[in-house]
């Protein structure tokens, strides 16, 4: 991916609602390391209004369309590769929702007291793992194309070209994030802010081997498994809208270049 590179192209006055409401989001968004994914993703789609709104401005357009068109060029480049990353998102979250899906089945299937979870828990882990290779591929270039990218700094004569800069920086971050959520981290840490995967696979290493597992302690962890599914199921569902999300700055830069 090529680097972001920032012209000078101002927006007619600092104080425009559009360009605070950018730069308060993107704010937000790099200030949340600790949040929720939902809290994340929700954030992102906000911004990505945000700019969306901005480009539909006429005087945007037309600092875009006469002085900025290589801008546009690299920003609609981008855009394509954050379509695939939002997708490929998607799909490991799909993934990870039929793993979980898989063992709640077969947890099911057990009726009062049990010996041991050694199929379960293995089939499960092997998923996890297929899954977690694929990830780890995925985050290893997000973090090269991280690096490719300029961080924006808002300042009087930079407003526009930042805010379309700040799309692909931001949204690399909070993919990265996303994805991290649902991936075996090589050793234990806090920095995601979201350890229930974590903690979920603790408690099925416990029980794998376990010789005597009360019927409780199978509807605890069916109740933890169903809470994790249903967060799966809000972050795809966010996934999505953000999906149409960067459609929409996509098509309005493809409108700016035939005009």
């Amino acid at each position: 991916m090529a680097a972001c590179h920032l012209r000078s192209i101002s927006l007619p006055s600092r104080s425009h609602p559009l360009t605070l409401s950018i730069e308060e989001q993107l704010y937000k968004l790099k200030a949340s390391q600790s949040s929720s994914i939902g809290h994340k993703l929700s954030g992102l789609k906000k911004f990505l209004e945000c700019v969306d709104n901005l480009l539909q401005l006429p005087h945007a357009q037309r600092t875009l369309s006469h002085e900025a068109k290589p801008v546009c060029r690299n920003a609609l480049n981008e855009s394509l590769e954050l379509l695939d990353l939002c997708d490929f998102t998607r799909e490991f979250f799909s993934r990870m929702k039929e793993s979980v899906q898989e063992l709640e089945l077969s947890l099911r299937r057990r009726k009062g007291r049990v010996c041991g979870l050694t199929d379960e828990v293995d089939a499960y882990m092997v998923s996890r793992k297929k899954l977690n290779k694929a990830i780890c591929k995925c985050l290893r270039n997000l973090k090269k194309k991280e690096r490719n990218c300029t961080t924006a700094v808002f300042d009087s004569n930079t407003d526009l070209t930042n805010s379309i800069n700040s799309v692909q920086e931001i949204s690399l971050v909070v993919f990265e994030s996303t994805l991290s959520s649902i991936s075996q981290p090589m050793a234990k840490s806090k920095k995601s802010g979201y350890l229930k995967i974590e903690k979920i696979d603790d408690e099925l290493l416990s029980l794998k081997s376990s010789k005597d597992i009360s019927l409780s302690q199978l509807q605890n962890l069916l109740k933890e498994l169903e809470a994790f599914e249903s967060s799966i199921k809000e972050a795809e569902e966010e996934l999505e809208c953000i999906y149409r999300r960067l459609v929409k700055p996509r098509v309005s830069l493809l409108n700016i270049l035939n005009h």
